[in-house]
């Protein structure tokens, strides 16, 4: 099964964290499609001529955003002999620079719809995340508009091939397993822990039947989602049934911890996760457990991968 995933890229060091990180992943997974994406955003669109096409558009440009959009090209082969490098290859890769016709996250996100892709990746400036999430930052403009499409912000270099997977027993800590089993699925490299701590027990969630049905079928809840261990046993099958070995699986629970963010960024830092795999309530819903806690785990990560779900 073909998968696909939209790389932001810009040329920075932090674009080429993501790269190295993708490589390093995906390397193996064949059927894994990487489009790297460049918006290249200019002070003002010449007036009246928002809607040229790209070349002329490009000719009515001033010469410094010609020249960043050049720039933005060249890099974008070096990219991609970077992914080869790192056993990627170069039929596995397309790219695109455009220029910004709204905003560069909007540009980004817009991107991600029209092409169905199953996730946006972007790296993140390793420096101030408190300053990213108050003055704004292309990752934290995603962040808040993304609850779509998966997200994967990557902080600085990360090396583990170890997912961690917080799961509540949540609709969306299902989710999270769902998307984590499409796209590493039939991967022999990855292990993946399930974890659950206490401190994840602090806001009561109910689960609506029918979301649950709907994406999985009625037959596969009642047998999977009504048993005494289905907090572990649900979401590892999700995983098993994607092809993920089963000695690639694990289950980790600590009473630990009386904070659910700060525990999982702490469990990873103790055990090398490299990338911490949750789920998030919608943007409708201003209260709840995960919505809260991807916030503060995205706000506090560092050095670490992190995939959010919507």
């Amino acid at each position: 099964m073909e998968r696909k995933i939209l790389v932001a890229v810009d040329g920075s060091s932090y674009s080429n964290n993501t790269l190295r990180y993708l490589g390093q992943i995906f390397a193996p997974i064949g059927e894994m499609k990487l489009h790297l994406f460049s918006v290249v955003s200019c002070a003002s669109l010449p007036a009246g001529k928002e809607w040229l096409g790209e070349l002329e558009l490009l000719n009515s440009l001033p010469p410094e955003s010609q020249k960043r959009l050049r720039s933005a090209k060249t890099y974008m082969n070096t990219a991609i002999a970077r992914l080869e490098k790192l056993g990627i290859a170069a039929e596995r890769i397309s790219t695109e620079v455009r220029l910004a016709r709204s905003s560069v996250s909007d540009d980004i996100l817009h991107e991600a719809r029209q092409g169905m892709f199953d996730a946006i990746v972007i790296g993140r400036r390793g420096l101030s995340k408190l300053g990213e999430m108050v003055m704004g930052s292309v990752s934290a403009s995603l962040f808040e508009k993304a609850h779509d499409v998966p997200l994967w912000i990557i902080d600085g270099q990360v090396d583990s091939h170890k997912f961690l997977v917080p799961i509540d027993g949540s609709f969306c800590s299902l989710m999270a397993v769902d998307h984590l089993s499409h796209v590493l699925a039939g991967c022999s490299r990855c292990r993946i822990t399930l974890f659950h701590s206490t401190a994840m027990l602090s806001t009561v969630r109910t689960l609506d039947p029918q979301d649950l049905y709907d994406r999985w079928g009625r037959p596969w809840c009642e047998e999977h989602l009504s048993r005494p261990d289905s907090l572990f046993h649900a979401p590892k099958q999700i995983l098993l049934e994607s092809g993920i070995p089963e000695e690639n699986i694990s289950w980790l629970h600590t009473a630990k911890g009386i904070e659910a963010a700060r525990q999982i960024l702490r469990q990873a830092m103790i055990d090398d996760f490299g990338t911490i795999v949750i789920g998030r309530r919608g943007e409708d819903v201003k209260k709840g457990m995960f919505r809260g806690v991807s916030d503060r785990v995205v706000l506090m990560g560092e050095e670490v991968a992190i995939w959010i779900v919507g």
